[in-house]
């Protein structure tokens, strides 16, 4: 599932550059289009948290799978019209589903994790970077041979249910809820979440290296092919050069947050994602290459050891997935219209140096996802200790 939900969004966003041309935008203006999408998944993610715990996982991301296809077929219609408004409305549908599937796919992980005793909330997103990886390379495909954006977005529509039908049959079935569990799924339970600092903090954490990872989603390939003169395969080629670095950091973060713990990690990855965007904006294009993928590595692991740190208390991990991944999206929906913005006044490439500040605020955030298991006992130690110790 997290292959399937990476390949949708990988499709639509390594033809960034063309739904720029194909709807005759400024950098601004596509700005604004993207925020469509992350106005629909912030619209979904309050009520996300008590859908999974009420309804499941496999019905929650089969739902919300529903919806994506619906939008990318809007979205494949807007940009063959010609319409803003119509591709627009197909980015809120589909950012609407994909919350509701990202959060129930994120607790299905984070529950598995805790059953293995060690740290793959990592390969899970690997596997969203996998899928993403396949969808730029459909993209780089399609705009070498001339296939147009909206060919290319009703054929991915059609690659997805299918495969999301036979997938969710595998997720683990929905138990009986017990009292705490019906406690943690109370309007109560919601608030408290939300007011909780150490919970707080971690979605903070995870917005900044989603504001890195987003920019990099909606610009990298505009800014290659716009501020390099270069084509639009290369655009595409940089977009997949992105994200094959997010997958290969996101198969050995793993071992490597079992190794040294969250928080270093996580500041590690701060650091080599501020060494390669500095590359993107200062080098050119063979090193801008090295930059993309340097970005990649570091920009990879916020989001799933922010999930995982967010799923630590087991009992209540649908509430808090749901509250930090509220605040988490909020990159998507700030991130795209400030880079344009930027973009207009001084450029795509020198607008990129925002990202630098948000590296920062993930660096002097990373301390909350301080690891801590679900009732009293709380280190930074690989799950695997916790469960021994236990045991």
């Amino acid at each position: 599932m997290f292959a399937v939900n990476g390949f949708a969004l990988g499709s639509l966003l390594s033809r960034a550059p063309g739904i720029k041309s194909g709807l005759d935008l400024d950098a601004s203006s596509l700005g604004l289009l993207f925020v469509c999408m992350a106005i629909g998944s912030l619209a979904a993610l309050p009520a996300s948290g008590p859908v999974v715990h009420h309804l499941g996982a496999a019905r929650t991301v089969a739902g919300g799978a529903v919806m994506e296809t619906a939008g990318l077929l809007l979205g494949a219609l807007g940009v063959g019209l010609g319409s803003v408004a119509v591709t627009g409305l197909g980015l809120v549908v589909m950012g609407f589903g994909n919350s509701l599937w990202d959060v129930a796919m994120n607790v299905e992980a984070a529950d598995t994790e805790r059953r293995l005793g060690r740290t793959v909330m990592p390969r899970f997103h690997a596997g969203w970077s996998v899928g993403s990886v396949a969808g730029a390379g459909l993209g780089a495909l399609c705009a070498s041979f001339g296939v147009g954006v909206t060919p290319q977005l009703v054929a991915t529509a059609a690659i997805i249910m299918p495969i999301v039908v036979l997938a969710v049959r595998s997720f683990r079935p929905v138990e009986e809820p017990s009292a705490d569990s019906r406690s943690a799924g109370s309007k109560s339970s919601l608030l408290e979440a939300w007011r909780d600092r150490r919970t707080l903090t971690v979605g903070l954490m995870m917005l900044s290296f989603a504001f890195t990872e987003g920019v990099a989603n909606d610009w990298l390939a505009v800014t290659l092919v716009e501020d390099f003169d270069s084509s639009e395969t290369v655009g595409a080629m940089g977009f997949g050069v992105f994200v094959v670095a997010m997958t290969a950091s996101r198969l050995i973060g793993g071992s490597a947050t079992d190794r040294w713990g969250r928080v270093a990690v996580l500041r590690g990855t701060a650091l080599l994602a501020a060494s390669g965007v500095a590359l993107v904006i200062l080098a050119p294009l063979a090193w801008a290459f090295v930059g993309a993928f340097l970005w990649g590595m570091g920009a990879a692991l916020g989001f799933p050891v922010g999930m995982s740190a967010a799923a630590d208390d087991s009992t209540r991990a649908a509430l808090h997935v749901s509250v930090v991944g509220s605040i988490g999206y909020t990159a998507f929906l700030a991130g795209p219209p400030l880079v344009g913005f930027l973009g207009d006044a001084v450029g795509i490439r020198d607008a990129l140096y925002v990202v630098m500040v948000a590296l920062v605020l993930a660096f002097m955030t990373a301390g909350a996802t301080h690891r801590v298991a679900s009732l009293s006992q709380g280190t930074d130690r690989p799950a695997t200790d916790l469960t021994n110790k236990s045991a």
